[in-house]
């Protein structure tokens, strides 16, 4: 047996949260260790692929900290507007919109496209650098919690002596589910479409977010690729039935459907990169901490796509618990500790369920047919748009101000 690897903390998953966590713990000088199911290189697709993450001001900010941010490979795509409409492109009833332009409000971008491959590649170029952390992957673990501390045995022979553990597994978090924490879970019976389309004329990092029957339609501004200067990246919700026949259909058939959403302003567009689909639920853990364990991400909650928040619900998890740890740790605290746990229970929980109640009723509001509704809501975003006060408020919530 290898002799046991004493930290402070282990996280479970290093998806962009769980590394993005071990990161800023270990650059705030936390002893820490990362497992991970999967080797981590593989992670970096070598050819554009379509994904990309909508990056808000607090993310950044973890990011920075982190010492992620600056090893990106590319300079991320800024966002400096945000169009909302309801209905179709081209409709007369779609002129009642709401415009938010970052001059106007905060003078910050409202966030950064960022490739998923791109921060996949800064994040395996920056935790091999980190003298206060390992990083074991591909490995899969063992976990034994008690009042005294936590003992993860690794499929390599490795054993690990933690005083706290953190579940940043995704959704089907074992963590979880060993630790006995019930969630609510909530289908929607829709499905996500995820791509990105070339397109004729220039973005001007311009997002659009269009209301449709079925459910919403995103086009966000990303940087040009060889061959393709003008990209932007979509994300198209679907019933499930219309998604799977859209996803069947040839390159030219499939560019038509999103060019029938994306209307004329981008000019002819063209499928690019692969095309990527899951199912949409919600699903909200009842705890976010058992005796020395913390979930963070998925493991904690999931939400409809609606507002483009999801990656950044579970970066502002992982600043929150960062923060404490590392104070606890720089005090000579016990970062596992009942009262520590509570603190980001208190910290994050709620935002959490807020965000997961406004989601789901922008989801209900927005693909409602009734003509009352739909006037109501396209009277609602008009109104909005003539209130700076409350599109500034609209406007720092999306970048995870204000909480």
């Amino acid at each position: 047996m290898k002799t046991p690897l004493e930290t402070e903390v282990c996280i479970l998953g290093a998806g962009p949260v769980g590394a993005t966590l071990a990161a800023r713990l270990a650059a705030g000088g936390v002893r820490a260790a990362v497992v991970d199911a999967a080797p981590l290189p593989p992670m970096e697709l070598p050819q554009f692929d379509g994904r990309a993450y909508a990056i808000a001001l607090t993310s950044r900010r973890l990011l920075d900290s982190a010492g992620v941010w600056e090893r990106l490979p590319e300079d991320p795509c800024p966002i400096l507007g945000i169009r909302v409409a309801d209905g179709r492109p081209g409709e007369k009833p779609s002129r009642l919109s709401l415009h938010f332009d970052h001059a106007e409000l905060t003078g910050d971008p409202f966030g950064w496209m960022v490739e998923a491959r791109a921060l996949r590649v800064a994040l395996n170029a920056h935790l091999p650098s980190l003298p206060d952390l390992s990083v074991f992957a591909p490995a899969t673990a063992t976990v034994e919690r008690s009042d005294q501390g936590v003992a993860i045995q690794l499929s390599t022979g490795q054993a690990i002596r933690a005083r706290l553990v953190i579940g940043a597994e995704g959704r089907n978090s074992p963590l979880r589910r060993a630790a006995g924490i019930p969630v609510t879970r909530l289908d929607y019976h829709c499905m996500g479409i995820v791509g990105a389309v070339a397109h004729e004329k220039p973005h001007h990092n311009q997002a659009i977010e269009q209301f449709l029957p079925n459910g919403p339609f995103a086009q966000l501004p990303m940087n040009g690729i060889p061959g393709h200067p003008h990209v932007s990246a979509i994300v198209w919700t679907e019933r499930t039935a219309v998604a799977q026949r859209c996803l069947a259909l040839d390159d030219a058939a499939y560019g038509r459907q999103i060019a029938a959403r994306i209307g004329d302003r981008l000019g002819a567009v063209t499928p690019i990169g692969r095309r990527w689909s899951y199912p949409l639920s919600a699903m909200h853990a009842a705890r976010y901490t058992a005796e020395r364990l913390a979930l963070v991400g998925d493991a904690a909650h999931g939400i409809h796509p609606i507002a483009g928040q999801g990656l950044n619900l579970g970066f502002r998890d992982a600043a929150a618990l960062a923060e404490l740890v590392i104070a606890a740790v720089s005090a000579g605290e016990d970062p596992g500790a009942p009262d520590l746990l509570a603190r980001y229970q208190a910290a994050r929980r709620p935002d959490g369920l807020l965000m997961l109640g406004a989601t789901h009723v922008l989801e209900r509001l927005f693909t409602s047919p009734l003509p009352p509704v739909r006037l109501a809501r396209r009277l609602g975003i008009a109104a909005v748009d003539r209130l700076p006060a409350v599109k500034r408020f609209f406007a720092s919530r999306a970048m995870g101000l204000g909480r």
